[in-house]
């Protein structure tokens, strides 16, 4: 995957519709919340979702049923609210669209909350980080310092025209990039010893490891070389969900439950979340 909060990928697509659907959102605000519906849902009883399930392991179909880290914090979502949850999967580029036109009441699929997008939804606070980090082979003893991978000895590999790959040129700038249109292509050569490092979400890290023997490391820098996060979307002018939402993700960042979710989904700690 790329991505723009992950790079380019999906912030792209969905930059693209957002000045479509920018007027729309704002001729059809949402109403003030009723009292036997607070959060304005379109069903009352029935939180709708869209999601794009083609994306393991934050979400994806197992089984001909939805599952991943996105699944299970709307599965405990649904439970505290008391209501019923109706997933909807549909293409990436439909969900900002299908959202201001009501099909669902929230999109949950890491959005970025960019300031085009905020012309036609509101956003939560964030609920899944992105953590670029950097991974060597299991044996390699080069000390976890900027300084001792920004070397012309090294070689750091990257998605093509991912994040990552801006990362590498800009962090270490003396050591040689070298981009792959294949995320799987990048983690090889490392794996196999032609390239020194690459630089990497967390969770994709882990990912290759328990389908490859564990042939890698993270290289123990003192915190990840980038962090981005992705929030929920509700339609437009919805705060008392978009607040729900935000204090849900409080409550279980604070309690534990976000980060053994994560760990048990993503299979990696949890990387650093915005203090509540």
């Amino acid at each position: 995957m790329i991505h723009a909060r992950r790079g380019s990928g999906r912030v792209a697509a969905a930059c693209a519709v957002a000045a479509a659907v920018a007027a729309i959102a704002a001729a059809g605000a949402t109403a003030k919340p009723h009292a036997a519906n607070p959060y304005n849902l379109n069903k009352p009883g029935t939180l709708t979702v869209g999601m794009d399930l083609e994306f393991k392991p934050e979400m994806y179909l197992q089984n001909g049923k939805p599952a991943g880290y996105d699944v299970e914090l709307l599965k405990l979502l649904a439970k505290q609210m008391r209501v019923k949850l109706d997933i909807k999967n549909l293409a990436f580029t439909g969900l900002i669209p299908g959202l201001v036109s009501k099909k669902f009441d929230m999109v949950s699929v890491g959005l970025s909350a960019t300031p085009e997008r905020k012309k036609s939804v509101t956003f939560s606070r964030p609920y899944v980080p992105y953590a670029q980090i950097l991974a060597a082979a299991r044996n390699d003893t080069t000390p976890a310092s900027m300084a001792a991978w920004n070397s012309s000895d090294k070689t750091i590999t990257s998605l093509q025209g991912s994040t990552a790959e801006q990362l590498v040129q800009k962090e270490f700038p003396k050591a040689k990039s070298a981009s792959f249109p294949d995320q799987n292509a990048a983690f090889l050569q490392v794996a196999t010893g032609r390239a020194d490092g690459i630089v990497v979400e967390n969770y994709l890290l882990a990912q290759f490891n328990k389908s490859n023997g564990n042939k890698l490391k993270e290289v123990p820098f003192s915190k990840p070389l980038h962090v981005e996060y992705g929030s929920y979307a509700v339609q437009k002018g919805n705060t008392a969900l978009a607040s729900y939402l935000s204090k849900f993700i409080c409550k279980i960042q604070g309690n534990g439950q976000l980060a053994k979710i994560y760990k048990r989904t993503e299979g990696a700690p949890l990387p650093p979340m915005p203090a509540c």
